[in-house]
């Protein structure tokens, strides 16, 4: 698509949605396409830009992070926005510089990945059989095609989500065994280069706090130094449409303000970017005494604005694949603020790791199946020296606890609390650390539901075919051979979406492809035989 005349001063950009693809959007409109930053609108529909790279809270009240987001080497697109952010606690260096330097001096290398009766398990082997494989190879080797709505679980024996390379794989990118086949697939190529660490997961990088604060606080500074304006608490109801030369043209913007129906008509070069769907809507906070509540009615309007324009042409996608199969979708979070550092000195002695320099401790006899994992402190800027944050989270939150006889859904924080501990057999130390800690669980009915099941269409292009300003990203568009549940997603979606509308001689950072190097292909071929 060509839009000549990028840098025409009449032009306004509107990005729909808060999140991290917006706001790289809004970075390469400014950097690429030389769009004044006073020309570009964000609306977002709470009160908090970032989107699913949220982080909340405080030391008296407990801090809150709904999810977490490893980054890799591999990142191209996120590493390429953030080389032109600067830091927010140094300016003089890019939040790149700040992510390199401090992966230099923090190194992962988890000694403690899976744990099974209070015990470290060996993950040196995959613990794969040889059907497992050759199943293995033939999943990378067949085509999407072949593939279709096949899910995880159609492809493989029972036996293989019992291996080590299962509770491994699954807990550090969230699948279950019947999410999409393709999906896997993807990831299977997409992190081939990580195939012979996973068991220590020493190919990580994390960023020095939250990504909130490590991520969307400096892009944000930056945008709103270079004009663009934030409308906050502005729901975006609505868009309509007009014909216009076999194209569907974007010609007015509904919204809600402060209970306010306002609305903004385009011209003639103006273009418009949504942010469909979310992995976070809906999301329900409990608390150390309550659980969290499953919101099924789509109170969020991130899904009744993609069902609003999907009506409009089959291109725009098929919403309803991802939104209306919550039980295969949901899972629930918790951040826990503990008041001193006991379980912190625990999980050291414990793991053998000091706090930042492991990765997910999976407990597999959980009927949960828990994960957590201690960052290095502090992770809140703000977060006082006495005060120490962890996040965990667990795949079956509908099965009953090992030891608490509830679901975890109707768990309160401490319940949670007390399931972990018991996993971890630190019975002694139970009602001390229930005494100092702040357990905030977090229901997340649409987490996953960007691995589901999908065939051709259900996701929209970047910028359809039959679209003439209007632009698709976030998770739940199609980007061929990237995953969907990272950052770079969001950002390719960015970059690729800015590039076709504006009509610029620029493509999206190319992906980093590690089965085309011989020594990353021999290091999983040791691997898959360990």
């Amino acid at each position: 698509m060509k839009n000549q005349n990028a840098t025409n001063p009449y032009r306004n950009i509107y990005l729909v949605g808060g999140g991290i693809a917006s706001l790289a959007s809004a970075a390469y409109f400014i950097r690429d396409g030389k769009i004044p930053g006073e020309q570009i609108t964000v609306f977002e529909e709470s009160l908090l830009m970032g989107g699913s790279l949220d982080g909340s809270g405080c030391p008296e009240d407990g801090y809150v992070l709904r999810g977490g987001r490893m980054l890799n080497f591999s990142y191209v697109c996120t590493y390429d926005l953030f080389s032109f952010i600067p830091s927010l606690n140094n300016p003089a260096i890019t939040v790149h510089d700040e992510i390199v330097a401090f992966n230099q001096n923090i190194k992962t290398h988890a000694n403690a990945r899976v744990i099974s009766n209070g015990l470290k398990v060996d993950v040196t082997s995959m613990d794969f059989s040889y059907k497992d494989r050759l199943d293995l190879i033939e999943m990378m080797a067949s085509s999407e095609e072949n593939l279709g709505p096949k899910q995880i679980n159609e492809w493989f024996d029972p036996r293989f989500f019992e291996t080590n390379f299962w509770y491994m794989w699954d807990t550090m990118f969230a699948f279950q065994p019947w999410h999409s086949a393709v999906e896997f697939k993807r990831y299977l190529h997409r992190f081939i280069h990580e195939f012979e660490r996973i068991n220590t997961l020493a190919g990580v990088d994390r960023t020095p706090f939250n990504q909130y604060d490590s991520l969307v606080r400096p892009l944000i500074k930056w945008l709103k130094e270079q004009g663009v304006k934030f409308e906050m608490g502005a729901e975006v109801t609505k868009l309509d449409f007009r014909r216009l030369d076999d194209k569907e043209r974007v010609e007015r913007i509904h919204y809600k303000q402060n209970s306010v129906k306002k609305e903004t008509e385009l011209n003639t070069h103006d273009l418009v970017l949504v942010t469909i769907g979310s992995m976070t809507a809906d999301s329900s906070l409990g608390s150390m005494h309550t659980p969290p509540d499953v919101i099924l009615n789509k109170a969020g309007g991130s899904w009744k604005l993609w069902h609003s324009i999907a009506e409009r042409n089959p291109q725009f996608g098929n919403p309803a694949v991802f939104d209306s199969h919550v039980e295969q979708s949901k899972w629930e979070s918790f951040t826990v603020t503990c008041q001193g550092t006991d379980f912190f000195d625990l999980m050291e002695e414990f793991t053998g790791n000091v706090a930042g320099t492991g990765g997910l401790v999976t407990f597999k006899d959980s009927n949960w199946l828990i994960s957590v994992v201690l960052p290095h402190q502090p992770h809140f800027i703000g977060q006082p020296n006495d005060v120490t944050v962890f996040w965990g989270y667990g795949l079956f939150p509908n099965r009953e606890g090992n030891f608490v006889r509830k679901s975890m859904k109707d768990c309160s924080g401490a319940e949670i609390m007390t399931e972990l501990l018991s996993h971890l057999h630190f019975n002694d130390m139970t009602n001390q650390l229930l005494k100092t800690s702040n357990c905030i669980p977090c229901m997340l009915p649409y987490i996953t539901s960007q691995f589901l099941v999908r065939k051709k269409g259900d996701r929209p292009l970047v910028v359809p075919d039959i679209s003439h300003n209007l632009a698709f990203i976030g998770q739940f568009v199609e980007v061929p051979d990237d995953v969907v549940f990272t950052v770079e997603y969001s950002v390719r979606t960015a970059q690729t979406a800015v590039y076709t509308l504006l009509g610029l001689d620029k493509e999206p950072t190319p992906i980093y492809k590690g089965g085309h190097n011989l020594s990353v292909l021999f290091d999983a071929a040791k691997t898959l035989l360990t």
